[in-house]
């Protein structure tokens, strides 16, 4: 895949899937800007199996839900690389509480860091492109919750179905800079993120009903943004890609079926 020495950022890669982003898209040749918020020490780590690959990597602090900070993560990545070639926009923040008795707080911070954090990302990482002369990717990482209305994730599934059409607007606006957008729904991945809602054990039993019977690994994800970050889809711009083991798929778990 053709990312061979370009210069990306992504937001949100010291753990997760965004470090799954990170580090597929460096074996793939590409040299990363690191975005994290309150992990330091996991930043740093990613950016050592970066550069032990042979690419260059850097380390840059920064809350997505503040602009300032974003056009600054933005700025300082084509400083630091000389050219942004790509930008992953990938941070997000949810709480879980049914919309009757949500926080506030943490219903704004969701939608602040995974909507706006995203337009943010796109809005800066495209006006470096075209100031360099045009040309470049932009994969925002968005979920099922944009189309699926999972109960007690409200904050989160406006959030999630607003970057979407933002994403798309994007891809027409952006076309004749040769900007390509397109957006990534991953479906449950195996992630640090996932144990603020659920223990080892729930996951497990959750993971046993998915169609493919396993939650998806950072790494498939990081996978998929790589092909799409790549040259190799230089005609594809405004799609959507599901990589979710089946589970948007209008199924009955495995149990049900063992009972029919």
């Amino acid at each position: 895949m053709q990312v061979t020495d370009k210069n990306f950022l992504v937001t949100g890669s010291s753990r997760g899937i965004g470090k799954g982003c990170a580090l597929e898209l460096a074996r793939a040749g590409a040299n990363i800007a690191i975005n994290y918020r309150s992990s330091p020490d996991d930043a740093e780590q990613v950016a050592e199996e970066i550069r032990q690959l042979g690419r260059k990597a850097l380390v840059l602090h920064g809350d997505v839900a503040e602009q300032e900070q974003v056009e600054e993560l933005v700025r300082k990545t084509a400083e630091g690389f000389g050219r942004l070639d790509g930008f992953v926009s990938n941070a997000a923040y949810s709480d879980r509480e049914l919309m009757v008795h949500a926080d506030m707080a943490g219903f704004r911070r969701t939608v602040d860091v995974s909507m706006w954090g995203a337009f943010f990302g796109v809005r800066a990482s495209a006006k470096q492109m075209i100031q360099q002369g045009g040309g470049g990717a932009i994969v925002v990482v968005s979920s099922p919750h944009a189309v699926i209305p999972i109960p007690t994730a409200m904050a989160y599934n406006m959030a999630k179905a607003a970057i979407d059409h933002m994403a798309r607007t994007a891809a027409i606006e952006l076309a004749k800079h040769r900007i390509r957008v397109n957006i990534v729904h991953p479906g449950w991945i195996d992630t640090p993120g996932e144990r603020k809602f659920f223990t080892e054990e729930q996951l497990e039993q959750g993971a046993a009903g998915i169609p493919w019977g396993r939650m998806g690994k950072p790494e498939e994800i990081g996978k998929l943004v790589t092909f799409v970050m790549s040259s190799d889809c230089d005609y594809m711009t405004g799609s959507t890609l599901l990589m979710d083991g089946g589970i948007s798929l209008p199924w009955w778990s495995k149990r049900e079926e063992g009972q029919q």
